[in-house]
């Protein structure tokens, strides 16, 4: 007769020892399970699966992603904390902001050593800060897990999208996350601190998010803040986005950015001198570009069209040096 152990008179015994149906091999053979047991379920075909090592699931399915964060937690062991792209995904940066990455990244403490292996990669800190935890999980602050992702990313724009995402969604300042790039490994920081130093001034973000938005779009500005001036030579303003072809301006600095009366005052100016010079002008709130980017795109559109459909204002630019 073979001898069984607790697990085989109790089956639920193996998910009240699991997080999320995920299983450390250690726990399981603390039930008397075998060693054996347990990787021969995870053979192809078998009801289990192995994600990491000594780190098994305990059904055949697709992993979900937060059986894989579990995974990857309880491979890494305590005071391990999820950082970059998925960390940003749990605090709530949208997902379209963020590029796709099979992969979760790890801080553990700088005294600890686990390597990195499959979709895991680990990265020992002596700057290891205090976790939040959402769902359970325990994740790097935003500001922290923001710059670890853009450390590593190759595509500069990549980095623009996610770091205006974690300002305008995450609520992180500019300074903050310009700190962290400064104060930690200087590998991968060259474009997104060059990019954070000119959003200090808000303003400047959101025009970056801007010049983003602006990629959808069939024809895109031909000049970003170039001086326009009618036939006499008077100054009509410094558009933020200039079609040269059609006569159309996009501005982006509304009342979101005016906190006195004469800040209103002046961009109602400025619009008149549009106005009266025979220039389409299309005005967006700073807040539209995050709340409702396809809404903009089809203003943007619908102006051009409108734009072309007429003969170009007599304007002349000079651009900006």
């Amino acid at each position: 007769m073979v001898k069984r152990g607790r697990w085989a008179q109790h089956p639920e015994l193996l998910l009240a020892h699991s997080r999320n149906g995920v299983a450390r091999a250690a726990d399981l053979e603390s039930l008397e399970m075998p060693s054996k047991t347990i990787y021969q379920r995870c053979l192809p075909g078998g009801p289990w699966q192995r994600l990491l090592p000594g780190i098994v699931l305990l059904h055949d399915q697709k992993p979900s992603s937060s059986e894989l964060v579990t995974a990857a937690l309880l491979y890494a062991g305590a005071k391990a904390m999820l950082t970059g792209i998925e960390a940003c995904r749990l605090h709530g940066l949208r997902p379209s902001a963020l590029p796709d990455d099979p992969g979760l990244h790890l801080l553990l403490p700088h005294d600890r050593k686990v390597r990195s292996v499959g979709f895991v990669t680990t990265e020992r800190t002596v700057r290891l800060p205090p976790p939040t935890a959402r769902d359970g999980v325990q994740l790097a602050p935003l500001v922290r897990a923001a710059t670890d992702a853009v450390r590593r990313f190759t595509d500069p724009h990549a980095s623009e999208e996610l770091l205006i995402e974690a300002i305008q969604q995450g609520r992180c300042h500019p300074k903050s996350l310009l700190w962290e790039l400064n104060h930690g490994t200087q590998r991968g920081t060259a474009v997104p601190r060059r990019l954070l130093t000119g959003w200090v001034d808000i303003r400047s973000m959101a025009e970056s998010r801007a010049k983003v938005l602006s990629r959808r779009l069939e024809t895109p500005p031909s000049h970003w803040n170039a001086e326009l001036f009618d036939v006499s030579g008077k100054y009509l303003g410094r558009p933020d986005a200039w079609w040269d072809d059609v006569g159309l301006v996009w501005e982006i600095d509304s009342f979101d950015f005016h906190f006195r009366r004469t800040g209103y005052q002046r961009t109602v100016d400025r619009n008149t001198r549009y106005a009266t010079s025979g220039i389409v002008v299309v005005q967006t709130l700073p807040s539209q570009l995050l709340n409702d980017p396809a809404a903009v795109v089809a203003d943007l559109e619908s102006a051009w069209r409108i734009a072309a459909s007429r003969p170009r204002p007599p304007v002349r630019l000079a651009v900006a040096a």
